[in-house]
């Protein structure tokens, strides 16, 4: 048996769903353990190109059983459409390969109406929210203030209590942000509509995963954004709302006395960023457009453009730190072919002075990147399947990584199929 967290290492948008979806040949059990709606996997296999949002990346698999944990933000209403995308497709689903945890709570329709009225009172100072309702969703989960999955299978029960918080949430809606009340019957229409559909996945999962894992069962956690944007370790306040970290895992998923036996990180050969926050590697003008043009870097949730940057050694160095990864799967190599020279982020110049550590969040914004230029290789890497067959500018820029990072390159992607891969 074998368990294993795949993660981002730095803001997110490194390409964990190809990972998830490449590696679920080794697994039996893919869990989502946090994290909502709010951003997206892009997964690209024989059955066309996917933007997974809140469905574990292993629903392509066939035999395995994929689990939305108890720490993710279970928005009813963008799931059931999405299924209902991923479907309509030929993608299977079933309670025989997706389950949902009953002890996850439920993202209820003025958590997006709360996102999107705090970012309009934020104004210049907005964090760059998806508006997906993710920080109100988890922000009352805190303040007990939501809905458990499992709750739907008692409906008088489920009745009162929705009664209590609707009363709270019209007193928020209403009293910070002058908006209108949310009314019972449009309340009641939603669960009908959004909820109904989806009791017939809600069971147990951390029983299921125990017993999985009793009988010898391979599982994959996979994580949604990157170390950066961790609630409590990434560059604060703008952040998501939960722990994007491996070690968050076995809690999240609902068997929290499990050790995860690997951690694969996942890193961009270049770094990006969505949403605002300091970016310290970011390129800009005619270089940044190439580069985001050559990427096809753009959002799989919002669409909107995605800011890129040199790849960022200190950051990813305190990425790989902080998800205490075991090796990492190196993607989209192949985008930078077109570079007669790379730049990479070696150190921060922070206050004037050179330092190779990732700083305090505060001291962020004015820090500047210290980029050294390596040479490029000039040549389209797109069909090499084999570690000797890249060309040594190639592996050099793989290496220095590797030494600059202390963590095993053990995947190295060079394009969006699920076969376009060198397993070194």
């Amino acid at each position: 048996m074998t368990n294993c967290a795949i993660v981002g290492i730095n803001w997110g948008d490194e390409g964990k769903g190809r990972m998830v979806d490449l590696l679920t040949e080794e697994y039996d059990v893919v869990v989502r353990y946090q994290g909502g709606g709010n951003a997206g996997h892009t997964v690209v296999n024989e059955k066309g190109k996917f933007a997974l949002h809140l469905l574990p990346s292993g629903i392509f698999r066939d035999g395995v059983m994929n689990i939305l944990g108890n720490g993710t933000a279970l928005d009813p209403e963008n799931l059931l459409i999405e299924m209902n995308d991923v479907r309509s497709k030929g993608v299977e689903l079933s309670p025989e390969n997706i389950r949902i945890s009953e002890r996850a709570s439920l993202l209820m329709p003025w958590h997006r109406i709360r996102d999107g009225a705090e970012e309009a009172r934020l104004a210049d100072r907005m964090y760059g929210s998806t508006q997906q309702g993710i920080a109100p969703f988890y922000s009352d989960k805190t303040a007990k203030k939501t809905i458990l999955a499992g709750e739907l299978f008692y409906p008088e029960e489920l009745k009162e209590h929705l009664k209590e918080l609707l009363t709270y949430e019209n007193l928020i809606l209403g009293g910070v942000y002058g908006h209108e009340s949310f009314s019972w019957e449009a309340l009641e229409e939603w669960l009908e509509k959004y909820c109904e559909p989806l009791k017939s996945y809600i069971c147990d999962t951390g029983k299921l995963l125990e017993e999985a894992m009793k009988d010898g069962k391979n599982v994959l956690f996979e994580a949604q954004l990157g170390a950066l944007k961790d609630l409590d370790f990434g560059i604060c306040p703008y952040t998501t709302s939960s722990n994007t970290l491996a070690a968050y895992a076995p809690i999240g998923s609902g068997v929290p006395s499990v050790r995860i036996d690997k951690t694969v990180g996942v890193v961009k050969a270049y770094s990006t960023c969505v949403g605002e926050g300091p970016f310290v590697s970011e390129m800009f003008g005619q270089e940044a457009d190439t580069l985001r043009e050559t990427g096809e870097e753009y959002g799989a949730k919002t669409g909107r453009s995605r800011r890129v940057g040199a790849l960022d050694l200190v950051a990813t160095r305190y990425g790989v730190r902080m998800q205490a990864a075991t090796e990492i799967a190196f993607t989209k190599l192949d985008i930078l072919s077109y570079m007669e020279k790379i730049p990479v982020c070696v150190r921060y110049r922070v206050k004037g002075a050179e330092t190779d550590d990732f700083p305090f969040p505060v001291l962020l914004e004015g820090a500047e990147p210290v980029i050294e230029y390596v040479p490029g290789w000039n040549c389209d890497i797109s069909s090499v399947r084999k570690w000797e067959d890249l060309p040594k500018e190639a592996r050099d820029y793989v290496e220095m990584t590797e030494r600059a990072i202390g963590v095993p390159i053990t995947y190295i992607s060079v394009g969006a199929g699920r076969d376009e891969l060198i397993r070194r």
